[in-house]
């Protein structure tokens, strides 16, 4: 039996399960500070015979194994988080292996082995809400060099009318901090969701998408592409990405057809979590 913790900014899922993506059992417990939230989730695993449990959490975090720091939140805005040792504290609770990695890239290994991308060796998972974060996943293996990827914070081009000075408070106008949602929410004084019928926000968000996912193709030439995260339920901004994709690329690379090739998670919201159990089965491995 796997432990998997799917920790983001607002609240953690805990789950066991196997690598099959089967869940046993899971509970979402709110994101507050270590002390309260973590005593949460040791009292959740303890009721199980764990052999290993996996991790894919908010970051950025230490995915350096030669790291003095390794296993870390590092520079979160989240304070109460920054510089927590995840690994660690889950180390002193069980003696099991772990696996640790971001909570985009764990989605982005449950999409190519049980989701939209199963049956590929490459694929992009993007999420777009609180926050924006890819992973990544070429020939097989999680993309990592010096750390994990932040394709959430690319410098994207301003929109023609657009003068919102962006939401992110290390970069102000990167990709999150004009796509994500609560620079939607700042920018036009509603929540997204009340926005649904307003064209010009959604056309907006794929603007900038849009020039994000060029970027990727052009790098990683992943051979699908997901999108999830709150934003991405708002369905009406798949056919915008479609459209300013299009125009940007120009047929400079030749790509299938667009709604077939950038698409919904195949898991749904449990595409985090169940990567995180396939990431406590990849660490049972490795022992």
């Amino acid at each position: 039996m796997l432990g998997a913790i799917e920790a983001g900014g607002t609240k953690f899922v805990c789950a066991v399960g196997d690598e099959s993506g089967q869940i046993i059992e899971q509970i979402k417990i709110p994101t507050t500070v270590p002390e309260e939230t973590m005593a949460k989730v040791i009292r959740f695993f303890k009721q199980y015979d764990l052999e290993a449990i996996g991790i894919g959490s908010f970051g950025p975090i230490d995915v350096n194994l030669e790291s003095s720091t390794y296993g870390s939140i590092t520079s979160t805005p989240k304070i109460a988080w920054r510089d927590f040792p995840f690994v660690q504290t889950i180390k002193d609770a069980f003696s099991v292996p772990i696996g640790f990695n971001t909570d985009v890239n764990a989605a982005a290994l449950g999409e190519v082995t049980h989701g939209a991308a199963k049956g590929l060796d490459s694929c992009l998972y993007i999420t777009v809400g609180t926050g924006i974060g890819a992973g990544a996943i070429v020939q097989g293996q999680l993309l990592q060099g010096l750390s994990h990827p932040e394709m959430g914070h690319i410098i994207v081009r301003r929109h023609p009318h657009d003068q919102y000075e962006g939401k992110c408070p290390y970069h102000h106008d990167c990709l999150e901090g004009l796509a994500a949602g609560p620079a939607i929410e700042e920018r036009w004084g509603e929540k997204g969701f009340n926005l649904k019928g307003r064209d010009e926000v959604w056309d907006m968000v794929g603007y900038y998408i849009a020039q994000a996912l060029m970027q990727y193709i052009l790098i990683l030439s992943p051979k699908k592409i997901i999108l999830g995260g709150g934003v991405m339920n708002q369905k009406q901004v798949f056919p915008c990405i479609y459209k300013h994709l299009k125009q940007l690329l120009n047929g400079y690379v030749s790509l299938p057809e667009l709604s077939d090739y950038i698409v919904s998670p195949g898991l749904g919201e449990r595409a985090g979590i169940i990567g995180s159990l396939l990431l406590g089965h990849q660490a049972l491995q490795q022992k």
